[in-house]
């Protein structure tokens, strides 16, 4: 819906609440961008590069994604912000006519760059395409997100590994403030909101001190970055509900990196509005494809000769009109088909959940939703699931085509 047209939503404030749990902390709303509002809670699709992969534009759409994310780390880069802008942004370039959301490209710059040296000033690093030297300033991050054009942009963040000792996450912290405050400064745009990021780790007390100064600093929303790095998902939980009583209710509340179906239910009930990961296109070009109890591995034996589709209940476009058995041999031969027909059935399965979610929030039901789907849902198996992650951010697959 262009800006417009917003007829009752407050276009002032950005953001508004129109339904509450009062059995949880889940609720719905509407974040009114530029290009239109997005109903929440919503979950944002991965476009690092100015692209979901393997899919267009329309797809999108007919699943029912309203928002993507874009990378300004990896579109600065290529094709760079120089290109970008003659080619009139991010929104022309890749003709998506809907709201977008670009991550500043901390995360990628102190997991994917060569050499990375960070001072108060910012961050000097040689690229992890050619080894070409870059210094970018939390001023010099603005600016670029300014010229890709897109709706909601973030801050300048130090995102500290986890594990890291109290005093690199506590330097991290006031780091990070710092620079969301020199960010704050230089943002000239009226038409884009500057989300502001909270990092601390995996220590309560950290997480507190960078929510309270942050939130002082009132931005249109706020993010809670640097966790779903690895942790075990009861510590990531830990620190999310640490963080939540000290952020603004009236504010949109971003979780970032998060995109597992249980993930979504959880942090949902815990006030979350928006989500993002690669997980679900990932998976599906390995082959993993959610379905409402599992997560299944369609190239197993057992789908050779499986006439029904994926998930019988599923409405996408793979589910209407391919059997497992297809999927299964797309994937034995590694024809390309496969990995566009995987990706439509994991987005099309987020969204619908979302969907869920928030027919359930509106009827009242939402508690008794989140635990039929957790009892139902066999999630993967915790010390697998860490295993996974950390083989996956030590590979060079990841280092080359990280958030993808």
């Amino acid at each position: 819906m262009p800006a417009k047209n917003l007829g009752v939503w407050e276009i002032e404030r950005h953001f508004k609440v129109s339904k509450t749990c009062p059995d949880t902390q889940a609720r719905l709303g509407g974040l009114v961008t530029n290009h239109g509002v997005v109903t929440t809670p919503a979950f944002l699709p991965v476009a690092s590069r100015g692209t979901v992969r393997t899919l267009i534009p329309e797809e999108l759409k007919d699943i029912g994604v309203t928002i993507i994310l874009g990378n300004t780390y990896h579109l600065y880069l290529r094709p760079g912000i120089d290109a970008l802008a003659k080619l009139g942004g991010l929104h022309r370039y890749m003709a998506w006519d809907g709201p977008i959301l670009t991550d500043s490209g901390g995360y990628q710059i102190f997991s994917l760059a060569r050499l990375c040296k960070i001072t108060d000033d910012g961050v000097t690093f040689r690229s992890h395409i050619d080894g070409s030297e870059h210094d970018l300033t939390p001023e010099l991050v603005i600016e670029l997100q300014q010229v890709l054009g897109a709706d909601i942009i973030m801050t300048l963040d130090e995102c500290p590994a986890i594990g890291a000792s109290m005093a690199k996450v506590c330097e991290a912290v006031e780091r990070t403030s710092q620079w969301a405050e020199r960010c704050q400064k230089h943002h000239q745009s009226s038409t884009q909101l500057l989300f502001g990021i909270i990092q601390g780790g995996i220590y309560p007390e950290l997480r507190q001190q960078s929510a309270r100064a942050i939130t002082s600093l009132d931005f249109p929303g706020y993010a809670i970055g640097g966790l779903s790095l690895g942790e075990p998902k009861e510590l990531t939980w830990a620190m999310v509900g640490g963080t939540m009583p000290f952020l603004p209710v009236d504010k949109p509340r971003y979780l970032m990196g998060v995109g597992s179906p249980e993930d979504i239910i959880e942090g949902v009930s815990r006030g979350i509005d928006l989500f993002d990961s690669a997980l679900p296109t990932r998976i599906a070009r390995n082959g993993a494809l959610f379905t409402m109890r599992e997560r299944i591995n369609i190239r197993k034996a057992i789908y050779r000769t499986k006439e029904q589709p994926v998930d019988a209940d599923c409405d996408c476009y793979t589910c209407r009109t391919f059997s497992a058995a297809y999927l299964n041999h797309l994937f034995k031969c590694e024809e390309l088909l496969a990995y566009r027909l995987a990706t439509i059935h994991n987005l099309r399965f987020i969204t619908r959940l979302t969907q869920q979610i928030e027919n359930a929030i509106q009827r009242g039901t939402f508690p008794s939703f989140k635990n039929d789907f957790l009892n139902q849902y066999k999630v993967t198996d915790e010390e697998v699931r860490i295993a996974q992650k950390q083989k996956w951010l030590n590979s060079p697959r990841h280092r080359n085509n990280t958030a993808l």
